[in-house]
């Protein structure tokens, strides 16, 4: 039997897509002193920056982020300045990916 989908392509985006204006950084992604007590517990770099994202996107939009999903520069620019600088394995751009730092 087909799949049935309840919600359109553009609802289903506008629900679960990462947040990418201000606003919406600044009210759900902004890191609290205990989370950086914790990302920071993480040894390298590279798990600090994908903890804190997998860590907002389960705040909002509520879930986890898939393998190969393309991070939105302004999410992890913003995540980045809130950790330090961001690792050099993020600021080059991946072959293959629309934006530099994509996870």
């Amino acid at each position: 039997m087909p799949r049935r989908h309840i919600l359109s392509a553009r609802q289903r985006s506008a629900l679960l897509d990462l947040p990418t204006d201000e606003a919406s950084l600044l009210r759900h992604y902004i890191l609290a002193d205990d989370d950086l007590i914790h990302i920071d517990r993480r040894r390298r770099p590279e798990n600090r920056i994908g903890f804190a994202l997998q860590l907002c996107a389960l705040r909002y939009p509520g879930r986890m982020l898939a393998p190969g999903e393309v991070i939105p520069l302004a999410v992890s620019a913003f995540l980045g300045a809130q950790l330090g600088d961001l690792p050099p394995v993020w600021r080059t751009p991946m072959i293959g990916s629309a934006e530099p730092g994509g996870v």
